[in-house]
């Protein structure tokens, strides 16, 4: 089994969901996705695994979000994981990825909890 965590070690959620993958044994790889993005492909890939459209994986309050005028419901899917992409901080976290007997899934961890649905 395969699993990545896209993480924030600023951010409590992020660290307990982390604490719990490590406490069930489960290997991970480990992207702190603010230094290491994910490229757009990968995003709209992580879009599909959660089935959520891009805003609903975007953090709303951040600066980022009101600044770049991503609250217009003209832009499109692109150009709404463009803006991720772009900026980071934008992207909800943490967001674990696993793949078991060639099934991908994806969680987002809040509650930390709810990416103990994922794993096998």
């Amino acid at each position: 089994m395969s699993t990545i965590i896209y993480h924030n070690p600023r951010c409590s959620k992020s660290r307990q969901t982390l604490e719990l993958l490590s406490n069930n044994n489960i290997e991970i790889t480990l992207v702190e996705y603010l230094n290491t993005p994910p490229d757009a492909a990968t995003l709209a890939e992580v879009l599909n695994l959660l089935n959520l459209e891009p805003r609903q994986l975007m953090r709303t309050h951040e600066t980022e979000y009101k600044d770049n005028g991503l609250d217009d419901a003209s832009l499109s899917h692109e150009q709404l994981i463009a803006a991720m992409v772009a900026h980071p901080k934008l992207i909800e976290r943490p967001i674990v990825i696993t793949e078991h007997n060639g099934k991908r899934q994806a969680a987002i961890g809040r509650p930390p909890e709810s990416v103990l649905d994922i794993l096998p």
